[in-house]
Order: structure tokens, then sequence, then C-alpha cells
């Protein structure tokens, strides 16, 4: 019985070693790579990672963030929109403000009215009332005047038929009367002359003042309407209805950082590429005018010539690190941009990574 089984086994592990000899010895189809690794175009060159940004004099892609905060109401373009310079962009909720710009406003139009008024005087009906004073004042010397003649005849001719105190009397009413005069005559060239300078003056300063202070809530008002600074292309939008933004920006959802309200690029015919060399290979850059430098797309077999632009003078820490107090960086490299001419047919995105050689002698 039991050479039965050692014989068994022993046919079953003869069949199926012939069996694994069967299967291993057919060729298998080798799968086709999804795309070419970039090769060195150049009998001498380094490599350095590039990622592609709007060709700027200065800086890297445009952003865009509001200078007061506020819940966004509406938004007026989509991401992929070409805009010329100025194009309202979105708007926030402008109420509080408006409504502070209107006051203000109508303090000044009030103000004004009143700086009007003062320039207009005198008012007819007004000095046509001190006129109508000074002819009743000159009337009344008249008849003082009369009835002191009279007494004055009278006490002349016999002066016992006159008392002295009526013709005091008399003469203390004509004075009197004169005095009115004098004072309806001073008045009379008051309401003539109008306003006071002094007052026409300070009345203009506050005018001034208030126009100022209406003209500023109003140029805070248009900031709620957030428009393009540049003619280019809105590369994303962060804000969203309903949301909140600030000058720091809003806050990005994914990532649970502060982020720009939107994004936008040069809508040039051509693009930029900011290429990270390593340190150790920054030795073998010499003639940085004359540099020549290709660009390859991942994932394609596409090769972009690339031409000089700048060199940012500042070694930093390599993009792809969070550069965190927690982290040693170790890795630092020189930012140089190149740009290139964008082609017909072929998708180039801001934010795209590129493999970048760059010639050396």
């Amino acid at each position: 019985m039991r050479n039965r089984i050692l014989f068994a086994l022993a046919v079953a592990g003869l069949l199926a070693g012939v069996l694994s000899a069967a299967i291993f010895a057919v060729r298998r189809t080798s799968i086709s790579p999804a795309f070419i690794p970039a090769a060195n175009p150049y009998e001498h060159g380094v490599y350095a990672n590039g990622i592609v940004e709007s060709l700027q004099d200065s800086g890297e892609n445009i952003s865009v963030y509001p200078e007061v905060g506020g819940t966004v109401t509406e938004i007026l373009e989509h991401e992929g929109s070409h805009v010329a310079r100025g194009t309202p962009l979105l708007r926030l909720d402008d109420s509080v403000q408006r409504a502070v710009a209107e006051q203000q406003q109508a303090q000044a139009d009030a103000a004004g009215a009143m700086l009007e008024e003062l320039r207009a005087q005198p008012r007819p009906e007004s000095l046509a009332v001190a006129t109508a004073q000074v002819e009743s004042a000159r009337a009344n010397v008249k008849t003082a005047d009369d009835q002191r003649a009279k007494q004055q005849a009278a006490h002349d001719n016999d002066p016992g038929s006159v008392s002295k105190m009526v013709l005091d009397d008399s003469i203390n009413a004509l004075a009197l009367a004169r005095a009115n005069l004098a004072v309806a005559e001073r008045q009379y060239k008051l309401v003539k002359a109008g306003a006071w300078s002094y007052d026409i003056r300070n009345q203009e300063a506050q005018y001034n003042a208030l126009q100022k202070g209406a003209a500023a809530s109003r140029a805070l008002l248009a900031k709620y309407t957030i428009t393009a600074p540049v003619d280019g292309v809105i590369l994303s939008i962060t804000a969203t209805v309903g949301g909140y933004v600030s000058a720091q920006g809003t806050l990005e959802s994914y990532s649970g950082g502060a982020a720009p309200a939107l994004v936008m690029g040069t809508g040039d015919d051509y693009g930029a590429v900011r290429c990270y060399v390593d340190e150790i290979l920054i030795a073998k850059l010499h003639d940085l005018e004359s540099l020549e430098a290709t660009m390859y797309l991942r994932g394609s077999d596409v090769q972009i010539p690339l031409e000089f632009v700048r060199v940012q003078p500042l070694v930093a820490p390599k993009i792809e690190l969070s550069n965190e107090r927690t982290e040693r960086v170790d890795v630092r490299v020189l930012p140089v941009i190149f740009r290139f001419k964008k082609r017909e047919g072929i998708k180039i995105y801001a934010g795209q990574l590129v493999d970048v050689y760059i010639r050396t002698p």
C-alpha cells in the first residue's frame, strides 16, 4: 500500500513538472510602455524639473485677491474665459457700503445746498424787508421831527403854553427815531452785503470734506466688484457664490489652506517654463544668454524648444518640498525661466510639470 502511494506521488510530481515547463516555455508578449521617457537630446546637458506658467516680466501667475471682505453674490466669468483689463469678474455683497456711500453723498449734497444759499445772499425778499424797515424809520424820524418843531414853535411863542417836560419828550422822541433809522440803515447794509466771507469759506471747507468722504465711500464701494487687473485668461476660480472671501483669499476646500479668489494668466502666444536646476549642476550653466533647452511633455513624445528669458538669482528649497519647520531641507535649486511658443493642437496648461534638458558646454 505504501509503495503505491509513493508511486502515485512520483507520477503526480512528474506531471506537474512537465506542465510547469510547458507553461513557462510559452513566450508572452511584452506590454508597450505608455510613453517613451524623455531622453537627453544634447551630447552634454543637465536635467531639470519644470512648471508651466504665464509669461510675465516678474512673478508667476496673477493671483487676484479682493481688497475688502464679503460674501460672494455673483460670479460673472468662468474658468478659461479670455477677459480684457477692467472686466468685472465677481461681485461681493455691498449692501452696507452702498448705504454708507449714499448717506455720505446726501450729506455732501446738503452742505453744497447750504453753500449755494450763502453765495446767493441777499435774498430779494430779505432785502425788500430791510428796505421797508429803513423807509418806516425815516417816516418815524419825519413824524418825530415835525412834532418836535411844533412843540418848539409853541414854546417859543408862549413859554407857558408848552411845558418843559413835553418839549424834552418831543426832542427825545426825535433822537430815538433817528437812532432807529441808523439801526435800520445798518441792517439794510448787512442784508445787502450777503453772507460773510468767513462763513462761505467755512461752508466750502465742510462741503469739500464731505465730497471727499463720499468719493472715498464710492471708491470703496467699487472694490466690492473685482475686475481683471490685466488682459488675460482666467485659470482658476476658488470663490463660490455664497462663500466668504477676504484680503487673505478664500478657504480652499481640498487643501484646507488659504487660496486667491481667482488666478489669471496672460493669454499671449507664448508661455513660460520655470525650471529648477539642482545646486550641484549650477556650475555647468556658463553663458546664460545663449542657453539652449528643450521641453518634453510628460506622457507624450512632444518636445518643444525653449528660449532663455531670465534667471531668478536666488537659490531656494526645491518646490516639491513643503519647507516646514520640522523638515530638513537639503535640496536647493536655482529657478531659470524659459519661454516657448504655443503650438496649434497641443494643449499645455499652467501648473503642468514638464521635463527640461539644458545644453551645457
